[in-house]
């Protein structure tokens, strides 16, 4: 049905519904008595990396770099940072904006604006980054 609200709240029972037996598979596939670690691991000196995910919000992204063994530029772009984010270069709206064109914030719609919002999950913490 499109990217609405109705949509990203199933969507979010529905990886619930998927995701538990699947852990529950991980789980007993799991080893104890294995080594956790194979080998010590070396410290690069001068590096990058990014690490990118996909959290329950939205997409997550680190992004790091070495400068003599020392980190010198960390950065985290949060899910709410990209789904309320604003426009990008091209002047397109982030998702949250484009959610909420031709919505109505008159008092009667006011409660469809919160929906729209609350349906993006939005961390009021990550809202801080």
């Amino acid at each position: 049905h499109g990217g609405n609200v109705l949509s990203r709240v199933v969507a979010r029972l529905t990886e619930v519904a998927r995701i538990v037996p699947q852990m529950e598979q991980w789980l007993a596939a799991l080893q104890l008595d294995d080594a956790f670690q194979l080998a010590t691991p070396t410290q690069p000196q001068h590096s990058q990396a990014i690490g990118l995910t996909e959290a329950a919000r939205g997409m997550l992204g680190h992004w790091v770099a070495l400068d003599a063994g020392r980190i010198s530029r960390y950065q985290i772009i949060a899910p709410t940072t990209w789904n309320f984010s604003p426009r990008d270069s091209q002047g397109l709206p982030g998702p949250l904006e484009k959610a909420l064109e031709g919505v109505e914030a008159s008092d009667p719609q006011a409660l469809h604006v919160q929906h729209i919002v609350r349906s993006f999950d939005p961390c009021q913490v990550c809202t801080t980054h």
